[in-house]
């Protein structure tokens, strides 16, 4: 309730208050919930990071003051913050979709950027998030729902049970006494399988689109864009399926998107998996040494350059702009001394690419 995420929020800036001293004041966290003015405001600011201005920690550092939202369902549903790190659940979810939307607020891909005292600038990619659950939702999902549960339209009250009106019970919160300290922690890192909840979106999918005659047809026949066509024309973002290329992405935890002739590649057992982005990039790497047949000598600096030019969009512009070669010598994905080791293949691999690698995969 919005009583709850109120004393958490004061709950947590007197613990920043007792830790950090003035560093914080009352800032440190913030309650977003529709009780509170321009909320909708403080969902934006958080976002890009300067809710409540700019933290004072390290000089050059730039961040945004507050750290923590606690909201009671303003941010938890299509809403988009790249750099989150963290996501707590202090109360039980029993919806598989609102679930999946609250967790994939921290799967979100973020490119991290310092700037030290140096001038040299620092990136590291988003490797992954923390979900902080309190009460089981994980193994909830995970070991007890059950995904194959045909669900029923509730009986509305009063009507064919002779029972007359039912006065609903609307519980908005819990007063308790005791002391709730935590007992025991488990950290359980999410494997390359994912979540149950994930994979089960595929298998749906699967058993739908291989008993659809005009799909498997196409796909026998190889028809690709004709299955594609079908595909989407029948099941994307349909209430029989409601696939989308994001939602599959992100329930295979895939770190790259995806087409839809992967999709049906692998429903119908033509791939066992989806490629990862590292494994996409050395197989453009690879077809490139196959078709050019480069010298041994080049081959490291090719390797490094054409998954430099195909992935950091920052990069591919320093390249394209000849005015700017000179600021490789502060790039962290390509170094100057890397560029000038490969001679005559400067111009010859972002040519390559261009024509014939889908760039918009890795993004």
């Amino acid at each position: 309730s919005q009583d709850h995420a109120s004393k958490i929020t004061q709950t947590l800036n007197e613990m920043a208050y007792e830790l950090w001293g003035d560093k914080y004041s009352s800032d440190f966290a913030v309650q977003v919930t529709s009780r509170i003015d321009k909320a909708q405001d403080f969902t934006v600011n958080f976002a890009n990071n300067n809710l409540n201005g700019k933290t004072k920690w390290l000089q050059d550092y730039k961040s945004g003051k507050t750290r923590v939202c606690v909201t009671v369902g303003m941010m938890t549903t299509g809403y988009d913050c790249p750099d989150l790190l963290n996501v707590v659940l202090m109360r039980p979810v029993f919806s598989p979709a609102d679930f999946i939307q609250i967790k994939g607020r921290g799967t979100r891909k973020c490119t991290f950027e310092y700037q030290d005292v140096h001038g040299q600038v620092h990136k590291a990619q988003k490797a992954a998030f923390k979900l902080f659950d309190y009460f089981a939702n994980c193994e909830y999902f995970e070991e007890k729902f059950d995904y194959d549960e045909v669900l029923k339209l509730p009986v509305v009250a009063g009507t064919g049970d002779g029972g007359g009106e039912q006065p609903p019970v609307v519980i908005d919160k819990a007063e308790i006494a005791d002391p709730d300290n935590i007992k025991t922690w488990v950290e359980n890192p999410v494997g390359a399988d994912g979540m149950k909840i994930d994979r089960k979106l595929f298998e749906q999918a699967k058993e739908q689109v291989t008993q659809d005659k005009e799909i498997s047809e196409a796909v026998e026949n190889e028809q690709w864009d004709r299955a594609i066509g079908k595909l989407r024309e029948k099941y994307e973002d349909k209430p029989n399926l409601y696939i989308t290329l994001e939602k599959i992405r992100a329930s295979e935890n895939l770190d790259r998107r995806l087409t839809w002739r992967e999709v049906l590649e692998r429903i119908f057992g033509r791939i066992d998996r989806f490629d990862t982005k590292d494994e996409k990039l050395n197989e453009e790497c690879d077809k490139f040494i196959a078709i050019h047949k480069p010298d041994s000598q080049y081959v490291p600096h090719i390797k490094a350059f054409i998954r430099a030019y195909i992935s950091d969009g920052g990069f591919r512009e320093i390249i394209n702009d000849n005015d700017r070669i000179t600021e490789l010598n502060f790039n962290p994905s390509f170094s100057m001394r890397e560029y000038k080791a490969l001679n005559g293949w400067r111009d010859v691999i972002p040519e390559y690419v261009n024509d014939y690698v889908p760039i918009n995969t890795y993004l």
